[in-house]
C-alpha cells in the first residue's frame, strides 16, 4: 500500500515466493499487475492481472522466450507493478529500470543467504548482461530502485522465518548503505528439538516510514522502538501485515 519496492531473498525452500503470494494480498485491485515468471506459482487474487511465463527452447533451439523479454514486453503494457517470480540473469537489469521509472511497489525474489548477498547478486546478474554502465553507475541504480530486503529462511528443523527486514537507505561513496530494522535471533533449542528466537525491532525506524504515514495507512510507530515481537513465521508477521 505504501507502493515501496520490496526484494524478498532466500534459499531454496525458504518461503519466498508463499511470501510474496502474502505481500501481494495488500495491493490494491484497482491497479493493473503484470506477473513473471518460469512456471505460474502466484496466486494474485487482483482482477487486472497479467501473467507472462518464459518459454524453453524447442528441439530445434528456437522459439525461446527469456524473462529479459518478458520485462521489456511488460513495461510497454503499462502496469502499475510488475512482479517477478524470481530474479536470476540479465533481466535483473531491466528490473531496475522499471523500478526506477514509475514502477514503484514492485516485488521481486532471488537466491541469497543474506541481504548483503543479495545485493552483490543483482550487481552480479546486471553485469551478466554486458550492459555498458559502470559498477558505480550499477550500485546506483539498485540503492535507487530497491526500498526493503526481506531476507527469508528456512531452519535447521524445517521451520520458515524472516530472518532479517533490510532497508536501502542510499550510497555512500561506491557502498550501497543498509540498516536493519527487523531481526530474528536464535535463543535456544524446543524439548522437540525445534529452533526458538525471537523477532526483534532494531530501533531505527526506516526513512520509508514518511511515505507510509503521508499515505493514511494504519500503522503504529511504535512498533519499532527496540525489543522483542511475534516470532517471525509466516503466519504471524507483523512486517507482512503492515508494510506492504
Amino acid at each position: 500500500k505504501a507502493r515501496v519496492t520490496i526484494l524478498i531473498s532466500g534459499g531454496t525452500g525458504s518461503g519466498k515466493t508463499t511470501l510474496l503470494n502474502a505481500l501481494s494480498q495488500s495491493i490494491s485491485h484497482k491497479e493493473r499487475l503484470i506477473t513473471i515468471e518460469d512456471a505460474a506459482e502466484l496466486q494474485l487474487q487482483q482482477p487486472h492481472v497479467a501473467r507472462m511465463e518464459t518459454r524453453p527452447p524447442n528441439l530445434e533451439g528456437k522459439g525461446e522466450i527469456r524473462q529479459r523479454e518478458l520485462v521489456k514486453n511488460a513495461l510497454r503494457m503499462r502496469p502499475d507493478r510488475v512482479i517477478l517470480g524470481e530474479v536470476r540473469g540479465e533481466e535483473a537489469f531491466d528490473m531496475l529500470q522499471a523500478m526506477n521509472t514509475g514502477h514503484e511497489g514492485s516485488l521481486a525474489t532471488l537466491h541469497a543467504n543474506t541481504p548483503r548477498d543479495a545485493i552483490t547478486r543483482l550487481e552480479q546478474m546486471v553485469a551478466m548482461g554486458d550492459m555498458k554502465i559502470s559498477p558505480e553507475g550499477v550500485a546506483g541504480q539498485i540503492a535507487s530502485a530497491i526500498g526493503l530486503i526481506v531476507q527469508a529462511q528456512r531452519l535447521s528443523d524445517g521451520q520458515r522465518k524472516i530472518t532479517h527486514v533490510s532497508e536501502v537507505t542510499g550510497m555512500e561513496g561506491k557502498v550501497i548503505q543498509m540498516q536493519e530494522i527487523f531481526n530474528y535471533t536464535r535463543t535456544g533449542t524446543g524439548p522437540n528439538h525445534e529452533v526458538i528466537g525471537e523477532f526483534r525491532a532494531t530501533g531505527i525506524r526506516p526513512r520509508c516510514l514518511h511515505e507510509i504515514i503521508t499515505r493514511d495507512l494504519n500503522i503504529d510507530p511504535k512498533m519499532f522502538e527496540q525489543g522483542v515481537m511475534e516470532a517471525g513465521n509466516f503466519s504471524n508477521i507483523p512486517i507482512a501485515e503492515r508494510i506492504p
